[in-house]
Protein backbone atom coordinates (compact mmCIF):
# COMPACT_ATOMS: atom_id res chain seq x y z
CA UNK A 1 0.00 0.00 0.00
CA UNK A 2 1.02 3.84 -0.72
CA UNK A 3 3.09 4.34 2.44
CA UNK A 4 1.59 8.06 3.71
CA UNK A 5 4.52 10.28 5.20
CA UNK A 6 1.66 11.78 7.71
CA UNK A 7 0.24 8.18 8.93
CA UNK A 8 4.38 7.44 9.06
CA UNK A 9 5.05 10.31 10.90
CA UNK A 10 1.74 9.47 12.90
CA UNK A 11 2.69 6.27 14.10
CA UNK A 12 6.55 7.02 14.70
CA UNK A 13 5.67 10.03 16.90
CA UNK A 14 2.50 9.08 18.84
CA UNK A 15 4.21 5.59 19.51
CA UNK A 16 7.42 6.86 21.24
CA UNK A 17 4.94 9.93 23.25
CA UNK A 18 2.42 7.54 24.48
CA UNK A 19 5.28 4.45 25.61
CA UNK A 20 6.82 7.39 27.35
CA UNK A 21 3.59 8.26 29.20
CA UNK A 22 3.15 5.10 29.99
CA UNK A 23 6.29 4.94 31.90
CA UNK A 24 5.55 8.82 33.95
CA UNK A 25 2.20 6.55 34.77
CA UNK A 26 3.91 3.90 36.56
CA UNK A 27 6.23 6.23 38.27
CA UNK A 28 9.47 4.95 36.03
CA UNK A 29 11.06 7.37 36.79
CA UNK A 30 9.16 9.58 39.92
CA UNK A 31 9.67 13.43 38.92
CA UNK A 32 8.16 16.33 39.95
CA UNK A 33 9.13 20.25 39.00
CA UNK A 34 10.94 21.35 36.33
CA UNK A 35 12.34 18.04 35.47
CA UNK A 36 8.95 16.18 35.48
CA UNK A 37 8.14 19.47 33.16
CA UNK A 38 10.39 18.44 30.44
CA UNK A 39 9.53 15.18 30.72
CA UNK A 40 6.26 15.79 29.73
CA UNK A 41 6.85 18.01 27.46
CA UNK A 42 8.69 15.55 25.45
CA UNK A 43 6.14 12.92 25.94
CA UNK A 44 2.72 14.98 25.04
CA UNK A 45 4.94 16.73 22.37
CA UNK A 46 5.46 13.62 20.26
CA UNK A 47 1.90 12.13 21.28
CA UNK A 48 0.14 15.58 20.16
CA UNK A 49 2.07 16.04 16.91
CA UNK A 50 1.63 12.34 15.97
CA UNK A 51 -2.32 12.63 16.36
CA UNK A 52 -2.19 15.95 14.60
CA UNK A 53 -0.35 14.38 11.42
CA UNK A 54 -2.76 11.76 10.61
CA UNK A 55 -5.77 14.73 10.24
CA UNK A 56 -3.55 15.35 7.22
CA UNK A 57 -4.21 11.42 5.41
CA UNK A 58 -8.17 12.66 5.49
CA UNK A 59 -9.27 13.84 2.53
CA UNK A 60 -11.82 16.31 4.39
CA UNK A 61 -10.26 17.46 7.05
CA UNK A 62 -13.09 19.33 8.74
CA UNK A 63 -14.49 16.00 9.20
CA UNK A 64 -12.13 14.57 11.56
CA UNK A 65 -14.84 14.92 14.06
CA UNK A 66 -16.73 12.20 13.19
CA UNK A 67 -13.81 9.76 13.56
CA UNK A 68 -16.01 10.01 17.08
CA UNK A 69 -19.12 8.51 16.27
CA UNK A 70 -18.40 4.91 15.00
CA UNK A 71 -16.82 3.80 18.66
CA UNK A 72 -19.34 0.86 18.68
CA UNK A 73 -17.65 -0.94 15.59
CA UNK A 74 -14.64 1.42 14.43
CA UNK A 75 -11.49 1.18 16.25
CA UNK A 76 -9.92 4.44 14.28
CA UNK A 77 -13.05 5.64 16.38
CA UNK A 78 -11.78 3.96 19.38
CA UNK A 79 -8.36 4.79 19.14
CA UNK A 80 -9.58 8.79 19.14
CA UNK A 81 -11.43 8.33 22.32
CA UNK A 82 -8.47 6.79 23.57
CA UNK A 83 -6.23 9.02 22.83
CA UNK A 84 -8.39 11.68 24.58
CA UNK A 85 -9.17 10.32 27.69
CA UNK A 86 -5.09 8.82 28.32
CA UNK A 87 -4.00 12.80 27.32
CA UNK A 88 -6.49 14.37 30.00
CA UNK A 89 -5.72 11.85 32.74
CA UNK A 90 -1.94 12.26 32.20
CA UNK A 91 -2.55 15.78 32.09
CA UNK A 92 -3.89 15.86 35.22
CA UNK A 93 -1.44 13.28 36.55
CA UNK A 94 1.36 15.87 34.97
CA UNK A 95 0.18 18.82 36.46
CA UNK A 96 0.06 17.24 39.98
CA UNK A 97 3.69 16.58 39.40
CA UNK A 98 5.03 19.73 37.89
CA UNK A 99 2.60 22.18 40.01
CA UNK A 100 2.15 20.73 43.22
CA UNK A 101 5.05 18.30 43.62
CA UNK A 102 2.87 15.81 44.31
CA UNK A 103 2.10 12.08 42.69
CA UNK A 104 -1.55 10.91 42.30
CA UNK A 105 -0.42 6.67 42.01
CA UNK A 106 -3.57 5.15 41.22
CA UNK A 107 -4.20 8.42 38.43
CA UNK A 108 -0.87 7.89 36.95
CA UNK A 109 -1.48 3.78 36.52
CA UNK A 110 -4.78 4.39 35.03
CA UNK A 111 -3.42 6.81 32.46
CA UNK A 112 -0.14 4.67 31.17
CA UNK A 113 -3.28 1.86 31.09
CA UNK A 114 -5.19 3.76 28.85
CA UNK A 115 -1.79 4.64 27.09
CA UNK A 116 -1.16 1.59 26.61
CA UNK A 117 -4.83 0.98 25.35
CA UNK A 118 -4.56 3.54 22.94
CA UNK A 119 -1.48 2.06 20.85
CA UNK A 120 -3.42 -1.65 21.17
CA UNK A 121 -6.25 0.44 19.40
CA UNK A 122 -3.59 1.59 16.76
CA UNK A 123 -2.79 -1.61 15.63
CA UNK A 124 -5.80 -3.36 15.52
CA UNK A 125 -6.63 -0.52 12.91
CA UNK A 126 -4.46 -2.36 10.48
CA UNK A 127 -4.60 -6.02 12.01
CA UNK A 128 -8.37 -6.19 11.48
CA UNK A 129 -8.09 -5.96 7.74
CA UNK A 130 -8.28 -9.22 6.44
CA UNK A 131 -7.78 -7.62 2.95
CA UNK A 132 -4.24 -6.89 3.57
CA UNK A 133 -2.54 -10.42 4.78
CA UNK A 134 0.32 -9.48 6.13
CA UNK A 135 -1.37 -7.06 8.42
CA UNK A 136 -3.97 -9.44 9.53
CA UNK A 137 -1.96 -11.50 11.81
CA UNK A 138 -1.31 -11.50 16.18
CA UNK A 139 2.02 -9.92 15.52
CA UNK A 140 0.72 -6.52 14.48
CA UNK A 141 -0.50 -5.70 17.91
CA UNK A 142 2.48 -7.02 19.68
CA UNK A 143 4.40 -5.11 17.11
CA UNK A 144 2.96 -1.71 17.42
CA UNK A 145 3.07 -2.50 21.53
CA UNK A 146 6.72 -3.74 21.75
CA UNK A 147 7.74 -0.67 19.82
CA UNK A 148 5.53 1.81 22.00
CA UNK A 149 7.22 0.26 25.19
CA UNK A 150 10.64 0.05 23.62
CA UNK A 151 10.70 4.08 22.96
CA UNK A 152 9.10 4.84 26.32
CA UNK A 153 11.98 2.86 27.76
CA UNK A 154 14.76 4.93 26.13
CA UNK A 155 12.96 8.37 26.41
CA UNK A 156 12.05 7.85 29.54
CA UNK A 157 15.98 6.81 31.02
CA UNK A 158 15.32 3.43 31.91
CA UNK A 159 18.38 1.35 30.58
CA UNK A 160 17.66 -2.24 31.55
CA UNK A 161 14.38 -2.02 30.45
CA UNK A 162 14.85 -0.19 27.53
CA UNK A 163 17.64 -2.96 26.69
CA UNK A 164 15.56 -5.80 27.13
CA UNK A 165 12.63 -4.23 25.02
CA UNK A 166 15.35 -3.18 22.29
CA UNK A 167 15.84 -6.74 22.09
CA UNK A 168 12.69 -8.23 21.56
CA UNK A 169 11.09 -5.55 19.01
CA UNK A 170 13.65 -6.96 16.80
CA UNK A 171 12.76 -10.71 17.91
CA UNK A 172 9.28 -9.21 16.83
CA UNK A 173 9.90 -7.07 13.76
CA UNK A 174 12.00 -10.32 11.97
CA UNK A 175 9.11 -12.35 12.95
CA UNK A 176 6.61 -9.75 11.57
CA UNK A 177 8.86 -9.99 8.66
CA UNK A 178 9.02 -13.89 8.08
CA UNK A 179 5.49 -14.66 8.80
CA UNK A 180 4.47 -11.50 6.81
CA UNK A 181 6.46 -12.26 3.63
CA UNK A 182 3.93 -15.76 3.59
CA UNK A 183 0.73 -14.69 4.62
CA UNK A 184 -0.50 -13.60 1.07
CA UNK A 185 0.09 -17.24 0.10
CA UNK A 186 -1.45 -18.21 3.42
CA UNK A 187 -4.74 -16.74 3.33
CA UNK A 188 -5.31 -18.62 -0.59
CA UNK A 189 -6.12 -15.24 -2.40
CA UNK A 190 -5.86 -15.51 -6.10
CA UNK A 191 -6.58 -14.19 -9.26
CA UNK A 192 -9.78 -16.75 -9.87
CA UNK A 193 -10.44 -15.62 -5.90
CA UNK A 194 -10.31 -12.07 -6.81
CA UNK A 195 -12.61 -12.56 -10.03
CA UNK A 196 -15.19 -15.16 -8.89
CA UNK A 197 -14.18 -16.67 -12.25
CA UNK A 198 -14.10 -21.11 -12.08
CA UNK A 199 -11.01 -22.52 -13.57
CA UNK A 200 -7.39 -21.20 -14.54
CA UNK A 201 -7.94 -17.52 -15.17
CA UNK A 202 -5.12 -15.64 -16.48
CA UNK A 203 -5.21 -11.92 -17.13
CA UNK A 204 -4.97 -10.53 -20.62
CA UNK A 205 -5.58 -7.15 -20.44
CA UNK A 206 -5.51 -4.74 -17.07
CA UNK A 207 -8.59 -3.28 -16.25
CA UNK A 208 -7.94 0.25 -16.30
CA UNK A 209 -5.70 1.86 -18.99
CA UNK A 210 -4.33 4.40 -16.66
CA UNK A 211 -3.74 5.14 -12.85
CA UNK A 212 -6.84 5.13 -10.69
CA UNK A 213 -7.55 5.60 -6.68
CA UNK A 214 -7.32 1.44 -5.98
CA UNK A 215 -3.65 1.82 -8.43
CA UNK A 216 -2.21 4.40 -6.37
CA UNK A 217 -3.02 3.71 -2.87
CA UNK A 218 -3.62 -0.17 -2.90
CA UNK A 219 -1.33 -1.50 -5.15
CA UNK A 220 2.12 0.27 -4.09
CA UNK A 221 5.01 -2.37 -4.92
CA UNK A 222 8.72 -2.52 -3.89
CA UNK A 223 11.55 -4.51 -5.24
CA UNK A 224 12.75 -7.20 -3.13
CA UNK A 225 16.29 -5.59 -3.13
CA UNK A 226 15.09 -2.53 -2.02
CA UNK A 227 13.23 -4.32 0.49
CA UNK A 228 15.87 -6.41 1.58
CA UNK A 229 18.35 -2.95 2.36
CA UNK A 230 15.64 -1.06 4.11
CA UNK A 231 15.16 -3.72 6.42
CA UNK A 232 18.71 -3.78 7.33
CA UNK A 233 18.61 -0.03 7.60
CA UNK A 234 15.37 -0.28 9.95
CA UNK A 235 16.63 -3.20 12.33
CA UNK A 236 20.53 -1.40 12.32
CA UNK A 237 18.98 2.17 13.31
CA UNK A 238 16.24 0.94 15.19
CA UNK A 239 17.62 -2.09 17.73
CA UNK A 240 21.50 -2.24 16.92
CA UNK A 241 22.93 0.53 17.10
CA UNK A 242 20.48 1.33 19.86
CA UNK A 243 21.60 -1.58 21.84
CA UNK A 244 25.04 -1.15 21.28
CA UNK A 245 25.24 2.54 22.55
CA UNK A 246 23.55 1.39 25.77
CA UNK A 247 25.58 -1.82 26.57
CA UNK A 248 28.91 -0.25 25.56
CA UNK A 249 28.59 3.37 26.53
CA UNK A 250 26.14 2.82 29.32
CA UNK A 251 22.84 5.10 29.57
CA UNK A 252 23.43 8.80 30.44
CA UNK A 253 21.84 12.50 28.62
CA UNK A 254 24.14 11.89 25.32
CA UNK A 255 24.13 8.61 24.90
CA UNK A 256 20.17 8.29 25.73
CA UNK A 257 19.51 11.21 23.03
CA UNK A 258 22.12 8.97 20.30
CA UNK A 259 20.05 5.95 21.43
CA UNK A 260 16.62 7.82 20.73
CA UNK A 261 17.66 9.43 17.45
CA UNK A 262 18.61 6.28 16.06
CA UNK A 263 15.27 4.23 17.83
CA UNK A 264 12.93 6.93 15.50
CA UNK A 265 15.29 7.08 12.82
CA UNK A 266 15.08 3.53 12.44
CA UNK A 267 11.57 3.04 13.47
CA UNK A 268 10.77 5.58 10.67
CA UNK A 269 11.99 3.07 8.03
CA UNK A 270 10.72 0.34 9.64
CA UNK A 271 7.32 1.77 9.83
CA UNK A 272 7.61 2.79 5.59
CA UNK A 273 8.43 -0.55 5.17
CA UNK A 274 5.27 -1.26 7.54
CA UNK A 275 3.10 0.17 4.52
CA UNK A 276 5.04 -0.34 1.34
CA UNK A 277 5.44 -4.17 1.87
CA UNK A 278 1.65 -4.60 2.26
CA UNK A 279 -0.29 -6.68 -0.48
CA UNK A 280 -3.51 -5.49 -0.64
CA UNK A 281 -5.95 -8.34 -2.12
CA UNK A 282 -7.75 -5.96 -4.46
CA UNK A 283 -4.27 -5.45 -6.41
CA UNK A 284 -5.17 -9.16 -7.79
CA UNK A 285 -7.45 -7.76 -9.59
CA UNK A 286 -5.07 -5.44 -11.23
CA UNK A 287 -2.58 -7.98 -12.62
CA UNK A 288 -0.07 -7.91 -8.96
CA UNK A 289 0.90 -10.29 -6.13
CA UNK A 290 0.34 -13.05 -8.56
CA UNK A 291 4.14 -14.40 -8.01
CA UNK A 292 3.64 -14.47 -4.42
CA UNK A 293 3.18 -17.82 -3.03
CA UNK A 294 3.22 -19.73 0.37
CA UNK A 295 6.59 -20.33 0.33
CA UNK A 296 8.51 -17.59 -1.11
CA UNK A 297 9.01 -13.96 -0.41
CA UNK A 298 9.64 -12.34 -3.49
CA UNK A 299 8.27 -9.55 -5.18
CA UNK A 300 7.47 -8.02 -8.25
CA UNK A 301 10.23 -5.79 -9.21
CA UNK A 302 9.82 -2.50 -9.60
Amino acid sequence: MHPAPSVIIFSTLSGAGFGLLIFLGLGLPVVEGWIAFVFYLIAFGLTVIGLLSSVFHLKNRKNAWRSYSQWRSSWLSREAWAAVASLVLMGLYAAAQVFLATTIAPLGWLGAALSLFTVYTTSMIYTQLRAVPRWNQWATPVLFLTASLAGGALLSGNGTAAILLLALLGVVVLWHWWKGDRRFGEVGSTLETATRLEGRVKLWEKPHTGENYLTREMVYQIGRRHAVKLRVIAMGLMVVLPLLVLLILGAHHVTGAVAVLSYLAGMTVQRWLFFAEAEHVVGLYYGAHGNITANSSERTPV
